[in-house]
């Protein structure tokens, strides 16, 4: 499987000629998901979704579908009938050849005075990827390559290094990593690199891997 990392939270995966988009929202490229089969939403945050970007690969291919939570296939459902299918924690199904699962529930606290909104994770094909959104979820089941959030409102770095430690997985990517100016990258990569536990890689955007 190709792993393509895209600005901020979103990422390609490409295996057997079809592309699988995740989360190509308003802090990544305008054409970050043209050219996908299927596109997974893991919550309605703007940074995770965007209406124009949906668009934009929904009429590059007709025969795209769009697998999200209720909260966003609530928003989206009339604009693309019949090509919006709505999930849930616990749910498992296949999208353009990727096997997915559906881990969590809800988007981790950013304050206690912010009503917690819905965000759910994806794990693809038994455990290559796992993307969580906007949250620290772990899936209980063992993950290859961890798409991990780095920098966001709602965490700090102790807390993502413990995600890693408990995840355990056999490397972590980051993602949810457009806040983090370049002068603090090399901060979180050496402290996550040496405190985590796992084999910690970063991507540019723009830049694959083989996972």
């Amino acid at each position: 499987m190709r792993l393509t990392k895209k600005s901020h939270a979103c990422v390609r995966l490409e295996k057997d000629g079809q592309t699988l988009v995740i989360d190509p929202g308003g802090f990544s490229e305008d054409d970050a998901a043209v050219g996908a089969d299927a596109i997974l939403i893991t919550h309605e945050h703007p940074d995770h979704f965007d209406e124009s970007r949906l668009r934009a690969a929904m009429e590059h291919n007709p025969a795209a579908r769009i697998w999200t939570l209720r909260s966003v296939a609530g928003q989206i459902s009339a604009a693309f009938p019949g090509r919006v299918h709505t999930v849930g924690h616990g749910d498992a199904f296949t999208a353009a050849g990727f096997e997915v699962q559906v881990h969590g529930e809800l988007h981790a606290v950013i304050h206690p005075d912010i009503p917690r909104i819905t965000n759910v994770g994806y794990l693809i094909d038994d455990g290559v990827v796992f993307h969580p959104g906007d949250a620290l979820t772990v899936p209980g089941r063992p993950v290859r390559t961890l798409m991990l959030p780095v920098m966001a409102p709602w965490n700090k770095i102790s807390e993502v290094i413990d995600y890693v430690r408990e995840v355990r997985p056999q490397r972590a990517y980051d993602v949810h990593d457009a806040l983090l100016t370049d002068l603090a990258r090399p901060i979180y990569d050496r402290q996550i690199g040496a405190l985590g536990g796992t084999d910690h890689q970063r991507l540019t955007p723009g830049a694959s891997a083989e996972v």
